[in-house]
């Protein structure tokens, strides 16, 4: 499944009132997998970014000044996320703004035409519900390294969210067992069957020091705070 983790960043909040998109960040995740690739642009909006805007994300007129129009990147744009599920938090806000462009450049139709939408927040919401749900909140929660993000950045934020959203939705994000390699299946790709010696020598049981033991559990405990339950912890409990 081809994904694209996407973020924006506007000369004000409103669409309404005629603000527009001054960057676009967006990273493809394969998969499950980050491949690497990544659209990037600033835009020059032809208006002004508003104080309050400019204090979240730093991106003033005068840098935007010789930036390439919508027009100019659109297409290139459109290419990049055309047939992919777009991952973004507080959809609405990003697609509204989008949709508001290509209406504007009159070609292209708008986001659904060509893309399906998850919103991050509202799966965060759901999950977490009575919390706070912002990218910063969510990095803390789920111990994902945002140090970098003094402002806020559309390709900053799109690989910060693609890094929460795949261990929100859980699972193996780096292992591949098919469609990778020289063969097609998961038999194919591990090969014929190899028999072990009966004879060998016994493997070495190595126990866990109190230090290790001491991480372990104290990363069971920011498991259980931030999804709830810890399956380790309570098959331990079993156990005992």
């Amino acid at each position: 499944m081809r994904e694209v983790v996407l973020d924006t960043e506007t000369t004000g909040i409103e669409v309404r009132e005629g603000h527009r998109i001054i960057e676009i960040g967006c990273v493809e995740v394969l998969d499950r997998r980050l491949t690497g690739r990544h659209f990037h642009v600033y835009i020059n909006p032809q208006r002004e970014v508003e104080e309050g805007a400019f204090q979240v994300h730093g991106i003033s007129d005068e840098f935007l000044a010789d930036k390439p129009l919508f027009a100019e990147v659109a297409d290139d744009f459109m290419q990049f996320v055309a047939g992919a599920q777009l991952v973004i938090h507080n959809a609405p806000f990003d697609v509204g703004f989008i949709d508001a462009e290509l209406q504007r450049l009159g070609r292209h139709g708008c986001v659904a035409d060509h893309c399906t939408v998850l919103d991050t927040l509202a799966l965060a919401r759901g999950r977490h519900p009575g919390q706070r749900n912002s990218l910063d909140a969510l990095c803390k929660r789920y111990g994902v390294d945002n140090s970098q993000r003094d402002l806020h950045g559309a390709l900053l934020d799109a690989e910060i969210l693609a890094d929460l959203y795949l261990i929100m939705t859980g699972g193996q994000t780096a292992l591949m067992l098919s469609g990778q390699g020289g063969g097609d299946t998961v038999s194919e790709q591990l090969g014929a069957i190899r028999r072990l010696d009966p004879n060998r020598p016994a493997l070495p049981v190595l126990t866990a020091s109190a230090e290790e033991l001491a991480a372990h559990n104290e990363r069971l405990a920011a498991i259980e705070k931030a999804a709830g339950f810890a399956l380790w912890a309570q098959q331990e409990s079993i156990e005992a």
